[in-house]
């Protein structure tokens, strides 16, 4: 008796010894799980034992070895997320319009792994690579009616802070690279300012810190709770972290929400190039061998068709085409690259009223192109001489603005009607004070600004006078004769003039001008 519950005791030990599940070491930041072999046992020679089989190490696969930069940002997203009223809402609105996510994704191709890879070397919460949605459905034109601007809808002033230039030829806060660096030192200095808190970070982006600080100081005098889901902030910004949190736990979970977005490949698609010289954009497509509108998308920030002028004239090229760009660029680096400027170097006698007359341009425009304060100019100096058809003066005296309106009609979008109008989105939304993104409602009265030929609206007369005209500070003979549609060599015989030679302030000058064009 005694032997047979010996050996009963032999198998139960035996049995608990070789069903014991392996252990796991407990370390979270260790990503891959190390298993640990069973104990060997010894068992009576009645028992027949199977071989053991070797259990190998597996490696886990870390978001940067992702094929998909969207599994890539699910992986690190690890902010929780409430499941309060307002991000279900958001949630289910997108869930409910997943074509819109469709097309969000097709727009951030070329720059959601750029974008990632910033935030990832920044050490921020990897919802943040997803923010363009929430600012502007990755859309690099996008404009609102409080004139943000930009993938990060960054307004002017902001911009400005954040080093991101804004002229005439580029606005920074378009510029892919620049923008997203000026958005994220911003948001780093956001997150600062509140000792760590993203929420008021968030929210402070998007309606200013000083706003945020005067809700936390009012809830705190009422004696109410001073969380981000409490404040008393504006609409917009009361749903900007919802917006952002529901697209983040959209993310991370698709496959529990049956949403399989268009992959992104989970490396670099574009990097920059830098000519050091001003380019048009259609030369520059077909040195890369691309269309002009993929190229005008990669490189929203230059307003003009064209790399500014000063300095501003990298290139955001596909990676695959860079060395194509750099080859043809190599065999065409001694040819003019821009049809909007030429180079003249300035001469004895020569005056920029002199060099404008002989270009067909303005003395405004040679001072923009070139960044000029003062109209002094040396002999061997070298200038930039914009063509006629591009001068900003130009344009605007060749030019009138007509105002309209239009009644929406059933089906109408912003596009459409910028379309049948020739004008852009950007310029209807301000023109009326909407975001580019609105809807409209049927009889809503929108305002429409066309440009039409000043020349069609003048009728052609034989009716002239004579007139004295006193010159004033600032004057030139190309600024007096472009403000009395008249040219230069006209002055200059009427009054008997040396054109190599300055005017005087007060000289009195003769004037023939056509009454139809010019009121006396």
């Amino acid at each position: 008796m005694k032997s047979r519950i010996l050996l009963a005791s032999v198998l139960l030990l035996v049995g608990c010894e070789t069903t014991q599940p392996p252990t796991q070491k407990a370390d979270t930041n260790d990503t891959s799980t190390v298993v640990e072999k069973p104990a060997t046992v010894t068992l009576p020679p009645l028992f027949e034992t199977q071989p053991s089989e070797e259990v190998t190490e597996v490696k886990k696969i870390t978001p940067q070895q992702q094929k998909d930069v969207w599994d890539r940002i699910a992986m690190q997203i690890d902010t929780p997320i409430p499941n309060n009223k307002r991000i279900r809402y958001y949630r289910n609105w997108y869930l409910k319009h997943p074509r819109n996510l469709e097309i969000i994704a097709e727009r951030a191709q070329p720059f959601l792994y750029y974008i990632t890879e910033q935030v990832e070397k920044r050490g921020l919460p990897l919802e943040i690579a997803l923010l363009p949605i929430v600012e502007s459905s990755f859309d690099t034109n996008a404009y609102s009616s409080s004139a943000a601007a930009g993938l990060w809808q960054i307004i002017p002033d902001t911009g400005r802070r954040f080093g991101l230039k804004q002229n005439s030829w580029y606005d920074g806060r378009r510029d892919i690279i620049k923008s997203t660096e000026a958005a994220l030192d911003l948001l780093t200095y956001l997150n600062k300012k509140f000792d760590g808190n993203w929420q008021y970070a968030l929210a402070a982006y998007n309606t200013g810190e000083g706003r945020v600080f005067s809700a936390i100081k009012k809830n705190k005098a009422l004696g109410k709770p001073t969380d981000y889901w409490s404040l008393d902030l504006p609409q917009e910004t009361s749903s900007y972290v919802p917006k952002l949190y529901a697209v983040a736990d959209i993310i991370k979970h698709q496959n529990k929400y049956d949403l399989h977005l268009p992959a992104i490949s989970n490396k670099p698609a574009v990097a920059l190039v830098k000519p050091k010289t001003q380019m048009d954009l259609d030369i520059a497509a077909k040195f890369a061998g691309i269309s002009t509108a993929e190229i005008k998308n990669l490189n929203p920030a230059y307003r003009r068709g064209v790399t500014a002028p000063n300095g501003l004239n990298h290139l955001l090229l596909p990676i695959n085409h860079v060395n194509e760009f750099n080859r043809a660029f190599a065999n065409n680096k001694r040819k003019s690259l821009s049809t909007l400027t030429t180079t003249y170097t300035v001469k004895s006698g020569d005056s920029l009223g002199v060099i404008a007359e002989r270009h067909n341009t303005s003395v405004a425009a040679l001072k923009q192109v070139n960044h000029l304060k003062s109209s002094h100019i040396r002999i061997g100096q070298k200038l930039k001489v914009p063509s006629s058809s591009t001068s900003l003066v130009n344009v605007q005296h060749r030019t009138a603005i007509k105002q309209t309106h239009h009644i929406v009609g059933p089906g109408d979008t912003l596009w459409a009607i910028a379309r049948q109008y020739n004008t852009s989105v950007s310029s209807l939304a301000k023109a009326n004070k909407l975001s580019t993104k609105a809807t409209l409602r049927l009889g809503q009265k929108l305002k429409v600004s066309t440009i039409s030929s000043a020349k069609s609206n003048i009728k052609p007369t034989n009716k002239s006078k004579t007139i004295s005209y006193k010159v004033k500070r600032g004057d030139s003979l190309s600024v007096i004769a472009q403000r009395h549609k008249v040219t230069v060599k006209q002055i200059v015989k009427w009054n008997n003039l040396d054109n190599k030679k300055y005017l005087k302030q007060g000289q009195t000058l003769k004037l023939i001008i056509d009454t139809s064009k010019v009121k006396a």
